[in-house]
């Protein structure tokens, strides 16, 4: 592991001044040596000072408190159905009355910022952070439901997994290895797909191994394995429930790495995929009290590096509100931005994807129940000159 020191900001040149919305109050993208030569780029760094496209999450029925994100990937078999790639979902955590764990809406956004239903469940559901469209054309949503909109009446909730059409198709729930299922992230190999789940009530994180049909809707759950567990988690009278959250997988090292809220640290979770024991909390891979505030979202940029939503429910800092941070996975502090630097809590869910050679950053504002989306260029590594 690099050790880790921190960086003093310095404003970007050309950067805006600070303002309200979107990634308006610039800090620096910082770059530390790598082996002597080259430089490590940044995503967070690369993209714009405000949105591209700032659009409403509020569906029909009123439901507010976007959390999760997806894209649509390439390849999605979705043959008369609504989705196409490139499409973004987002999942509404509250009902119109504002009450946490009853949303039960997902909205589809094109990349023009068009707007529409996707899918609306029955009442009281709580559909989370936990969003995932897997190319055989199925979307997976977590939900966390609560009867009054406090954590005090929360419930284990489930996976539930819908076809292309957004027609509920499996309900996979159980009490001990889906037990407040928060977000989640998937290794999706067309026929089989891996879905790692964060349990927010019992501060685990659980393998789900699904076979996915080449036709018709017949998902199976061939397999459940409890991976990690130990992580802080505590009800919280504002955001609801505390505790791991965030998922990224690196496929290549085959490594699940975990934001776990209330702890106020990423951690690293080796032979993730194939592991059949529990292996705890893993290890830490970044403490950073100076950056972190309380981690919520979590993704693997196209660049290896890492980027973490801070909720702002631990370690608050009201100097750095709804902040992104982006940071190698040896635990090197890259850069941070901040989503709305007049109000904290901001951020929830996140997820990027790198298109012929764009990279979009999505991300859910929930102080303004809106999708904003950040496209740039794919960053180079820079090389340094000389021997």
């Amino acid at each position: 592991m690099l050790p880790f020191r921190s960086l003093c900001p310095r404003p970007l040149p050309n950067s805006p001044r600070p303002g309200r919305r979107g990634l308006s109050r610039r800090l620096a993208a910082q770059v530390e040596p790598l082996e002597g030569r080259e430089l490590l780029s940044s995503i967070l760094g690369s993209l714009p000072s405000a949105p591209q496209i700032a659009v409403s999450t509020i569906p029909a029925n009123g439901d507010v408190n976007p959390y999760g994100v997806a894209f649509v990937p390439q390849r999605f078999r979705g043959r008369g159905g609504p989705l196409n790639p490139g499409d973004i979902l987002v999942a509404n955590f509250n009902n119109s009355q504002n009450f946490q764990g009853t949303g039960t809406t997902i909205v589809r956004v094109t990349p023009s910022g068009q707007v529409s239903t996707f899918f609306q469940g029955s009442a009281g559901l709580g559909l989370d952070t936990g969003l995932a469209v897997l190319k055989r054309g199925f979307v997976i949503v977590a939900n966390l439901p609560s009867t009054d909109g406090t954590s005090t009446t929360a419930q284990a909730g489930s996976l539930i997994v819908l076809d292309r059409f957004g027609h509920e198709v499996a309900n996979i729930a159980d009490p001990n290895l889906l037990n407040g299922p928060w977000d989640l992230t998937v290794d999706d190999k067309g026929a089989r797909a891996d879905v790692f789940v964060s349990n927010v009530l019992s501060g685990t994180v659980t393998r789900v191994n699904l076979a996915l049909p080449a036709r018709g809707n017949h998902v199976v759950v061939q397999s459940m394995t409890q991976i990690a567990s130990g992580y802080a988690h505590s009800g919280d009278s504002a955001a609801f429930e505390l505790g791991p959250t965030g998922l990224a997988f690196d496929a290549a090292h085959n490594t699940l790495y975990v934001a776990s809220t209330l702890d106020n640290k990423i951690f690293a979770i080796p032979n993730a995929e194939r592991t059949r024991h529990d292996q705890g909390t893993g290890t830490v891979v970044y403490s950073d009290n100076t950056h972190l505030h309380g981690p919520i979202g979590l993704a693997l940029a196209p660049n290896g590096n890492l980027i973490a939503a801070n909720a702002d429910s631990v370690n608050a800092d009201p100097n750095h509100q709804s902040e992104l941070v982006e940071f190698t996975k040896n635990g090197q502090f890259i850069a941070q931005v901040s989503l709305d630097p007049a109000m904290p809590a901001a951020p929830f869910g996140i997820a990027i994807v790198q298109n012929h050679g764009t990279v979009t950053l999505a991300a859910v504002n929930d102080d303004t129940n809106q999708l904003e989306l950040f496209s740039a260029p794919m960053p180079r590594r820079k090389h340094m000159r000389g021997g």
